[in-house]
């Protein structure tokens, strides 16, 4: 007979006590708050916009406020088809929102403040009238959202008739060609209230499947009963309506779940997107069964363009479309045409076709056939009409990053012309997008002037980034360079004004970006606005555009950021932090080109470590980390090799400046930074400590594809092993802090992702600590949870990095 040890019960708990000691190390908790200098980066106040009117002759300052706190986040909120919105106003969640307006006159350059605002101005959308008289503002409040106007000749402001908007999906409305109304989409006034969850369920949830093919990547936020559709049919309803100038109201057709719509250039006919059931539990609203139509002013269906059922089994490629009409539009130019593409290989990039797409057109009253305007060897991207005789339309193929520009005739008098194609990687060669303007109903046209059309880009170079604006000659292809910006300034070209004269945006080191007219005959510049630097006590730091090579010869670029005072012969090598987020590339010459400017402001970030500088770091910020494949290789065969060559160029790029300390280097990114962090660390010995912020880490937690892996984990199950960090945490022994959002709602980087990381290191003997912050999702906001992640990041680094032994110590 077996005996059994009894355990007295008092020594039974000290041991549970003792094992759940050794196990995880109790911490401080709290919100915490970093240094005051680092604080002061944090409340600096974001760099201001602008909105150009119409006519050219004004400008609208967007001024932006400072972080929310954590109770702005705490609001109401119910996550829906992919999509999260505050119930109470019926607006987005957590949204971003502007703060202050003010108008300059251009050619002036005086500018007005606005009377009649909301006291707590919260605006989410500005939008100009075509006459450039008026601006229609959409308002949040903690419980409503208004529609306001702006009158710009007397620069006053007033709250626009008592309808609220249903700006859910972001606020949704067009002006009137005429000026005199508005068009939106409103929450119904005969509403009723919010549907209640039974406390008893009526019966389980089931899905099913049976034979049909539906891969999907991994999406948050998705419909998961039968309360989910009701509380989506209720916020998602809409009243698409009309309001004028006078106030007057009047409804169009019925609410329904409208995505979108868009006015007809001459006013007769509404382009109407709207949801149709059933809903989708597996993907999010963009995905959901939609029809597309055309209304009349009454809100009557006079013709039906698509019915698209539910897209929940497209290949998981990039370019997989659906075979339906997709991408429905206005030709601006004409009167009401049409134009829309529709896939000619079945929406597959798997299939054999030389015509993947094909452009159609079709004018009202809609009761003929579409007319083909292209047929297309990739996948159609864009229209941008002049007249009918001139547009253009931009076709892409994602796979091999490839890009064609086609000119057409949409009237049909001229046979479609390629002006070029390209690789998208190639940033050297962008010959810049097309200047548009506005014609006089308000809608955007190709801007053309004597056959030319103005193309402007950043301009990319092996010296860092110099916008221009060049001159096309559409018949012969020839180019004029008409200005690029020029040292020690970055500058880049907005528009022609009707003056003739440049309107752009300038900022240089030391100084932060203001908007200016530029005349291009003489070069004399006006300023239109004067941004005060928002952090002086950071002017000391210097960052610069350092080039380099890893072991392959692949070029390699950063922005390096140093102290204040630092002199590399007097105060030695300095503990670095090295961050980055690896990019994939299909040509390894344009993986090297360098993707910035030495001219830029240097506004000293927190959302990178730039703002460690302070406490005596040197920072390696958006260092390069790319991931190529050529041919039939694809750029994550060889993931991890590459990522260790990118990390060990990178390490010597510091050293051979005398800054970095070989033997105090850290290593850090979000999203796929802390993805490539955790390998990294897992795969080297070359850091002394790893920030890995809201990060995936498990590849078969997203099987079917992930960033810009087309693979299935049942194409390769290999590459997902190897590439996922979590299987190989038996090696994380270097120091990783890890913090997380509790409610994330990127595509696969649940909060689980850091939760199962960190039990599979602490399990395995490893040394870190994760940080979930409350009420944040994938990007953080509230201030106290970003004072706090820099009050952990540079603790961590402080502890494990700063102080570690130096090199000539060992």
């Amino acid at each position: 007979m077996k005996k059994f040890l009894v355990i007295p019960l008092s020594l039974s708990l000290m041991l549970l006590l003792l094992s759940s000691q050794l196990s995880a190390t109790a911490v401080e908790t709290g919100y915490r708050e970093p240094v005051a200098d680092i604080t002061a980066i944090v409340d600096a106040a974001p760099t201001p916009s602008a909105s150009l009117s119409p006519d050219g002759l004004k400008l609208l300052s967007l001024q932006f406020p400072a972080l929310p706190s954590l109770a702005d986040l705490a609001g109401p909120e119910h996550r829906l088809a992919g999509v999260r919105l505050n119930p109470a106003n019926n607006g987005p969640s957590q949204p971003r929102y502007i703060a202050g307006v003010t108008l300059i006159d251009i050619a002036s350059g005086d500018s007005r403040e606005i009377k009649g605002l909301p006291a707590n101005l919260k605006v989410i959308a500005a939008e100009w009238s075509p006459d450039s008289r008026y601006i229609a503002l959409v308002q949040l409040a903690d419980n409503a959202s208004s529609l306001w106007r702006i009158d710009t000749k007397n620069a006053s402001a007033k709250r626009w008739g008592k309808l609220q908007p249903n700006a859910v999906q972001g606020a949704r409305l067009e002006w009137a060609a005429t000026s005199d109304a508005v068009y939106l989409l409103a929450v119904d006034a005969k509403r009723p209230a919010a549907p209640v969850a039974a406390k008893v369920p009526a019966g389980p949830v089931v899905t099913e499947a049976r034979g049909r093919t539906a891969p999907a990547r991994t999406y948050q936020d998705l419909l998961k009963d039968g309360h989910d559709e009701a509380l989506f049919s209720h916020y998602f309803s809409s009243q698409l309506v009309k309001i004028t100038l006078k106030n007057k109201l009047t409804n169009i057709g019925k609410p329904a779940l409208i995505r979108s719509f868009s006015l007809s250039p001459d006013n007769q006919h509404i382009l109407v997107n709207r949801v149709v059931p059933p809903f989708s539990y597996a993907v999010p609203i963009f995905r959901f069964a939609n029809n597309t139509e055309v209304w009349n002013l009454n809100g009557e269906v006079s013709y039906t363009v698509a019915e698209q059922p539910v897209a929940d089994n497209l290949p998981i490629a990039f370019d997989a479309v659906v075979t339906g009409p997709r991408s429905v539009s206005w030709r601006n130019d004409a009167p009401a045409t049409l134009h829309w593409a529709q896939a000619a290989d079945g929406g597959d990039p798997a299939n054999d076709a030389e015509v993947r797409d094909q452009l159609w057109q079709l004018a009202a009253p809609f009761n003929s056939e579409p007319v083909k305007l292209l047929d297309m060897a990739f996948r159609f991207r864009n229209l941008l009409a002049a007249n009918a005789g001139t547009a253009l339309v931009y076709e892409g193929w994602w796979q091999e990053r490839q890009e064609k520009v086609w000119l057409i005739s949409p009237d049909g008098s001229a046979e479609p012309r390629l002006l070029w194609q390209r690789s998208t990687e190639d940033r050297y060669g962008d010959p810049g997008r097309p200047l548009m303007t506005t014609a006089d109903n308000g809608q955007r046209l190709l801007r053309l002037d004597q056959g030319h059309m103005y193309l402007t880009a950043v301009g990319a170079s092996e010296e860092g980034n110099r916008p221009f604006i060049d001159k096309y000659q559409l018949t012969s292809g020839d180019t004029e360079r008409l200005w690029r910006s020029e040292a020690p300034y970055y500058e880049y070209p907005i528009t022609l004004l009707p003056s003739g004269k440049l309107l752009t945006q300038r900022e240089a080191p030391t100084e932060p970006a203001d908007f200016y007219v530029r005349d291009l005959s003489s070069g004399e510049l006006t300023a239109l606005t004067d941004t005060p630097h928002p952090m002086p006590h950071t002017l000391g730091i210097s960052r610069e555009l350092i080039n380099y090579q890893r072991g392959d010869g692949v070029p390699m670029s950063a922005n390096l950021i140093l102290p204040a005072g630092y002199d590399a012969k007097r105060d030695g090598a300095l503990p670095t932090v090295i961050w980055a987020y690896p990019r994939e590339f299909r040509n390894a010459a344009a993986a090297g080109q360098v993707a910035d400017s030495p001219y830029r402001f240097n506004r000293v970030s927190y959302w990178t470590p730039q703002f460690l500088a302070t406490q005596g770091y040197a920072v390696l910020d958006n260092a390069t980390m790319p991931i190529v494949g050529e041919g039939e290789v694809e750029p994550n065969d060889s993931f991890i090799e590459q990522l260790v060559l990118n990390a060990e160029a990178a390490i010597a790029a510091g050293v051979s400046r005398g800054v970095t300390d070989p033997q105090r280097v850290a290593i850090g990114g979000h999203s796929y930074g802390a993805f490539m962090t955790a390998n990294l660390l897992a795969h080297t010995n070359l850091f002394k400590a790893g920030i890995a912020r809201s990060g995936a880490y498990n590849r078969s937690l997203t099987p079917f594809g992930f960033q810009r892996e087309q693979r299935t984990l049942w194409d390769d199950p290999d590459l997902y092993l190897a590439m996922s960090p979590f299987f190989h945490a038996d090696k994380l022994k270097t120091p990783l802090l890890m913090i997380h959002g509790t409610d994330d709602n990127n595509s696969g980087t649940f909060p689980m992702q850091s939760e199962r990381l960190y039990q599979a290191v602490k399990g395995h003997g490893g040394t870190v600590r994760l940080v979930m912050l409350p009420l944040e999702s994938h990007g953080y906001r509230a201030r106290e949870s970003v004072l706090h992640m820099l009050w952990e990041t540079q603790q961590w680094l402080d502890e494990f990095v700063k102080n570690a032994e130096p090199a000539e110590a060992q």
